[in-house]
């Protein structure tokens, strides 16, 4: 025996032979067990080589198809040489014969060598030459008996030459496992399966124990389908899922640590000592957990992985445990002892570790430096093995250190809250320096205020001193931001004045159409702007590499308000203004063409504004000194419903400033606007959010619009009328409507125009009355639920991220017609859509999924055809959109990869299909 051991999990022999029942495991419609090689033709005639391959070259199988769901199995017992192909080809779906199942049991649990001549084999079983050792050794082990397997043989029928039914593998298997008596006790107890008066009445047992012991599940409705064949791919699978609890100490299987990879070689440490294998384009790779094979780059060094030998190459390569075996230690670097030795600070302790030529030495880049270049009082990472006693320091690498130079390069990052500047210096190297309160920042000489006035990819030369910047100068700026009180614009001569954070005026020049953004304003203008020497716009101005402002953003006013005030006089000629306020107090405002208006109509000027100014009228001022800036005619209020007085005529509204106002309105009723109903008072409810429209003199409400939202999926857009056909989530009528003076934003809240809208989208909608007042796109979140527990749900994408979903609040689950309050009815196993309905429910919808098998691809139609499940199937054509997810496992993969007779799910969101997955 090679010193080189396998170091599977070590159990009893019992646990060993138990596995083997795990052959009865059951998955789709087929049990997993699978088939042993045929004799050569010289032996049986079958064709098939089935001679010891463990010392020979190791090759792929060209009928076992990449993907293949037994594919890690077949390679995997192959290359541990239980199984063998036959001129290059492994005949996955041949059936398995007794005497093959018997060989091939054997073999797995490497009694090979306790194999004797056969000689005592009965004649009447009639097994081939080959055969007959393996048998031999069955009987003795009571895997099987020679008067029940003469028993239940037919006349002229051979006991070797037959098919293994799943009932006659369940006994052995049990046997195997030492339960016979076990099995015998539960002979009487129902199976339950649907198929249980199918199963000869001395093996239910032995099926009912297989099903106790979590070996069979049974097959699609409930069935064991006692006489049904296994194929090689199954008893493939079945064994190689049975190996990790067995302890058969192949020759040629070794388990250990990975210390050296490169592309062509792996070394692994097992039982303190090295083993080294070539690794080629035979080599194949997997992980423990999942059957899907992986790349030789998802290997990494001081993982555990399996690799099983072939006269020297790796043919079979299975990571065990992805979690690297190193541990981490942090410290200060006080010095390097005699060229071998670190001797470092950690949690005020000193700690030595001794080092070798192996030992990498790394800077805070990553690049390779020795030992000896290392400073100290430099911070390091110290990572050592753990499989050895000696734990060695395998990496060592610089964190920080203290730095003194001086350069040229580019600004990569800026950190304002942590005051730290990221360089990519003219080698290409990236650091990252402090800033203190002594770091000069300069830009064509002049001082910069502070780190917001820094940009990414501004070309710079910089000096550090103990690794804080003592200066850095702009000398090509790509973009930088100012920011300061807006004093004067000149659009004609295109100058801008403001000043600066140190309260000196500055000029820029302005780009030919600067942005500007002003918040509550839909696509602001400079008239949108307040220049003004004692209160102009408090601004952030985005200067371009010429210093010319290209955007404009205002981040607060100085202005102040005067609502609710009385119209005295207007004068149109010199544009004077003369109110009173609510404190009946004088004052007088001048007017001019930048005084921004509102009054009810849809396209406001100050002319329109001036006929309406009349004596007693009520406005809303907006002023700075005498200069109005803004003024509002008040015709509506806005505030949540309190109470109606029919008696007294009066609606009785709560402002958003706390304040109660009482409105009388004529008539019987005013006008009330509900979106979708035809509303009377009696509709609008305690609490309603409500908007007040008062009458031209604005001494009566005309008209009460309820607030609402709803939430729709896009049918159709006119782009020309700004009209929207949409489908209504809630109740599925198709609803239309005009968003022409709508706020339009996008998932993230950026603003849109109606083209950007596209038919399919979930939009939320929010309405006065029946008008459109905002609409945004709702974020659509699709993938499988990864995990749920009391406060978050995550879910992982189908671009292979993931997202979370806080459950503090209202959470619905739509499982087809159901829907349910919380996520209790939620699995791992789901798909689902995710997203916020309009009043900010979570919505969780489950996707409805259907398995079929493949048929064929029409790419010219974008279509899929699947084999119907019967002839009344009618649902077997489905459009594949750009955006469908098809992968396997988490592998995408293209719809032109599959192959007949595939396996598949498909996935729906109402009737698109967004998925599809390969088992």
């Amino acid at each position: 025996m090679s010193s080189f051991k396998r170091t599977y999990r070590r159990n009893s022999k019992k646990a060993v032979s138990a596995m083997l029942a795990a052959a009865i495991c059951l998955s789709g419609s087929a049990a997993v067990f699978a088939d042993e090689p045929a004799e050569s033709s010289a032996n049986s005639g079958t064709g098939t080589n089935i001679t010891n391959t463990s010392n020979t070259a190791f090759s792929l199988f060209s009928d076992v198809q990449n993907g293949f769901w037994a594919e890690k199995y077949i390679y995997k017992l192959a290359a541990e040489g239980i199984i063998v192909g036959d001129a290059g080809k492994f005949r996955p779906s041949d059936s398995v014969t007794q005497q093959e199942a018997i060989t091939m049991a054997i073999r797995f649990m490497n009694l090979s060598a306790e194999v004797g001549s056969g000689d005592t084999v009965p004649a009447e079983l009639q097994i081939s030459g080959y055969a007959k050792p393996y048998v031999e050794l069955a009987l003795k082990k009571n895997l099987i008996d020679k008067d029940e397997e003469l028993a239940i043989l037919k006349e002229k029928e051979s006991w070797g030459q037959k098919k293994a039914s799943r009932e006659w593998v369940a006994k052995v298997l049990i046997r195997a496992l030492g339960k016979d008596e076990e099995a015998k006790a539960l002979g009487i107890a129902a199976t339950g399966f649907a198929d249980h008066d199918k199963i000869t009445s001395s093996v239910r047992g032995y099926v009912n124990l297989a099903a106790k012991l979590d070996i069979t599940k049974g097959i699609e409705g409930n069935k064991f389908d006692p006489q049904g064949n296994v194929t090689r791919a199954q008893i493939a699978t079945f064994f190689g899922k049975g190996a990790e609890h067995l302890d058969a100490n192949y020759p040629n299987v070794y388990e250990g640590i990975v210390t050296e990879l490169t592309d062509s070689k792996l070394t692994l440490y097992v039982d303190n000592q090295l083993k080294s294998f070539v690794l080629d384009n035979r080599s194949v790779y997997f992980t423990k957990d999942s059957q899907l094979k992986i790349s030789k780059h998802d290997l990494k060094t001081y993982t555990k992985v399996l690799a099983i030998d072939k006269i020297g190459s790796a043919a079979y390569v299975e990571i065990i445990d992805g979690n690297q075996q190193l541990e981490t230690t942090e410290g200060t670097l006080l010095r390097i002892l005699n060229g071998n030795r670190i001797l470092m600070l950690v949690n005020n302790d000193s700690v030595e570790y001794t080092f070798d030529d192996t030992t990498a030495f790394l800077d805070q880049n990553g690049n390779k430096v020795a030992a000896s270049s290392l400073t100290p009082e430099s911070t390091i990472i110290v990572q050592r093995e753990t499989y050895t006693a000696a734990r060695k320091p395998v990496l060592v690498q610089v964190k920080s250190a203290l730095v003194s130079k001086s350069g040229t390069g580019t600004i990569e990052s800026v950190d304002v809250t942590g005051k730290k500047v990221t360089i990519r210096d003219a080698s290409g190297t990236v650091e990252t320096y402090a800033v203190d309160e002594t770091t000069i920042l300069l830009y064509q000489s002049q001082k910069l205020n502070s780190l917001n006035e820094l940009q990414a990819k501004s070309a710079i030369k910089y000096s550090v001193k103990n690794s804080v910047l003592d200066s850095l100068e702009v000398t090509q700026s790509i973009e930088r931001t100012v920011k300061g009180t807006l004093l004067g614009l000149d659009q004609n001569g295109r100058l801008l004045t403001y000043s600066n954070a140190s309260g000196y005026p500055e000029v820029k020049l302005l780009t030919e159409k600067p942005e500007i953004i002003v918040g509550g304003i839909k696509d602001a203008t400079f008239d949108d702007l307040i220049a003004d020497l004692n209160g102009g716009d408090k601004v952030e101005l985005t200067l371009d590499a010429e210093e010319r402002v290209t955007k404009i953003v205002v981040e607060g006013r100085q202005s102040e308000q005067m609502p609710a005030a009385t119209v005295v006089n207007y004068d149109s000629k010199s544009k004077t203004l003369t109110v009173l306020d609510a404190n009946a107090k004088p004052h007088v405002f001048v007017l001019d063409d930048k005084t921004k208006v509102e009054y009810n109509s849809n396209q406001p000027t100050l002319a329109g504004m001036e006929s309406v100014l009349n004596k007693d009228r009520k406005i809303n001022v907006t002023y700075i000194g005498s200069r109005a800036l803004s003024v509002q005619m008040i015709y509506k209020y806005e505030g949540t419903f309190v109470s109606v007085n029919t008696a007294e005529k009066k609606i009785t509204l709560l402002t958003s400033d706390n304040k109660t106002i009482a409105l009388p309105y004529q008539g019987t009723a005013p006008t009330i606007e509900l979106y979708g109903k035809s509303a009377t008072l009696s509709d609008v409810k305690v609490g309603d959010p409500v908007v007040a429209m008062l009458s031209t003199n604005q001494d009566a409400v005309q008209t009460l619009a309820v607030k609402s939202s709803a939430q729709f999926v896009v049918s159709s857009v006119d782009t020309s009328y700004s009209r929207i056909r949409a489908v209504n989530s809630n109740n599925g009528l198709t609803e239309s409507f005009y968003v022409d003076q709508a706020i339009l934003t996008d998932e993230n809240g950026n603003p849109i125009r109606v083209n950007n809208i596209q038919s399919g989208q979930t939009i939320n909608v929010a309405f006065n009355g029946h008008k459109a007042v905002s609409l945004q796109v709702v974020k659509l979140t699709l993938g499988s639920v990864q995990n749920i527990d009391a406060s978050t749900l995550t879910v992982k994408t189908f671009a292979g991220g993931t997202e979370s979903f806080p459950l503090s609040g209202s959470v619905k689950v739509v499982r087809g017609t159901s829907v349910t309050t919380g996520t209790g009815g939620l699995s791992s196993a789901d798909r689902v859509e995710v997203r916020k309905d309009s009043d900010g429910t979570l919505i969780v919808k489950v996707l409805t999924s259907l398995e079929r098998k493949f048929s064929r691809y029409d790419a010219n139609a974008r279509e899929l055809v699947v084999k119907r499940a019967t002839i009344a199937d009618d649902k077997y054509r489905f459009f594949v959109n750009a955006d469908t997810y098809v992968h396997q496992g988490d592998t995408t993969i293209s719809v032109q990869s599959l192959k007949d007779d595939d396996k598949i799910v498909l996935y729906f969101n109402g009737e698109r299909l967004v998925e599809i997955e390969k088992q």
